[in-house]
């Protein structure tokens, strides 16, 4: 079933590094997997070399009162050694964390040995980037947010001093500038709420069978009277026309919706912006397609344009928050299912390996337990 609706627009602040491994820093004892073993062999090594100074020095008729405090020196020479390298990662560790305190979470600790110290030092390492990464997406989280919320404020407190100086009318033209700007910031706040929800992962679903043929088409018209000012022309493809699918009504349709917002962005006046429903080929599932006439998204975008923030992998003035294809993300995992973004059927777009054909793949019987 198809049907057309024509709308008149209804990082890190420190680059990482090793740290320059201590010429003293000899680890002979690194092929041993535990530790008490290499106290055992440090042990062993440094009686048996204590032993063979001791017979070499009273063989070269050493007086036993200087032999003595050599071979101390020298077992302490040779335990010192050894030891360093034993304990060099847990040095390397206190340095780190140190750094980390200040902030500083590009240190890495050389782990080379296979014992419990070594394990502890890779341990080490892999939390140090996880906490360089989680720092580096709260910067950039603040960051971003700050931009995103700066300009509807500047636009709406441009509008309403311009209302209060008597410079604009109270009219209702001026009343819809400010009411955009306003609904822009609702709009960001509702984002960022539905991100917590995420971040919290506690996210209770209501299932029931949806229509698609009604449900794509109440979908087009909110995304449609959405899209203010932006003429499109929205074609809605339902196949069979009695299609099904069992999932929750809310998060299917912002997914849909967010995903029609994104193109209708994206499109050129008067271009064409396509929803194909049908079933999967194994019939054990739903496809939605979601396919616009704009520039695309560049192949090595496909992945990250789901991230949160991320447009493209191009400078986007259309308005957009860089969260809503992230949400479409989470809420399709909820039920189980996939969005991706496919090769473009326009041959001429698909040749520089754009593509603006977005697919999301729903199970038919609702997501998994």
């Amino acid at each position: 079933m198809s049907s057309e609706h024509d709308g008149a627009d209804p990082g890190s602040a420190h680059p990482q590094r090793r740290r320059v491994p201590d010429r003293l820093d000899v680890r002979p004892l690194d092929s041993f997997r535990s530790f008490k073993v290499k106290l055992g062999v440090l042990v062993g090594v440094v009686v048996t070399a204590a032993a063979l100074l001791t017979q070499v020095s009273i063989r070269a008729g050493i007086e036993p009162l200087l032999a003595i405090p050599l071979v101390v020196i020298a077992a302490l020479v040779v335990t010192q050694l050894l030891a360093r390298g034993m304990t060099s990662p847990l040095r390397e560790m206190t340095a780190a964390a140190r750094a980390m305190a200040r902030g500083d979470y590009t240190q890495r600790i050389r782990a080379t040995s296979r014992d419990e110290v070594g394990q502890l030092a890779s341990a080490f390492s892999t939390m140090a980037s996880e906490l360089e990464e989680t720092d580096r997406m709260r910067r950039d989280l603040v960051a971003n947010v700050s931009h995103e919320l700066r300009t509807p404020v500047a636009g709406l407190r441009t509008q309403l001093e311009n209302i209060v100086d008597g410079v604009t009318e109270p009219d209702p033209a001026a009343l819809s500038v400010a009411l955009t700007e306003t609904e822009r910031l609702s709009l960001l706040v509702d984002h960022l709420l539905d991100l917590s929800r995420l971040d919290a992962g506690v996210v209770d679903l209501d299932l029931e069978d949806i229509e698609l043929t009604p449900f794509l088409h109440e979908v087009v018209d909110s995304a449609a009277l959405a899209s203010g000012g932006r003429d499109a022309r929205w074609i809605v493809d339902v196949e069979p026309p009695d299609l099904t699918v069992t999932a929750d009504a809310a998060r299917i349709h912002q997914v849909i919706h967010n995903l029609l917002e994104n193109a209708a962005r994206h499109s050129p006046a008067g271009g064409r912006i396509h929803i194909r429903a049908a079933p999967t080929g194994d019939d054990a599932g739903v496809r939605i397609d979601v396919h616009d006439e704009g520039p695309g998204i560049a192949r090595e975008d496909r992945s990250r344009v789901f991230e949160r923030f991320q447009r493209g992998g191009y400078a986007d003035s259309s308005g957009g928050t860089g969260l809503g294809l992230a949400i479409a993300r989470w809420a399709v995992g909820l039920h189980g299912g996939t969005i991706e973004v496919l090769d473009d059927p326009r041959t001429e777009v698909a040749e520089d390996g754009r593509s603006s054909l977005i697919r999301v793949v729903l199970p038919r019987v609702g997501p998994p337990t």
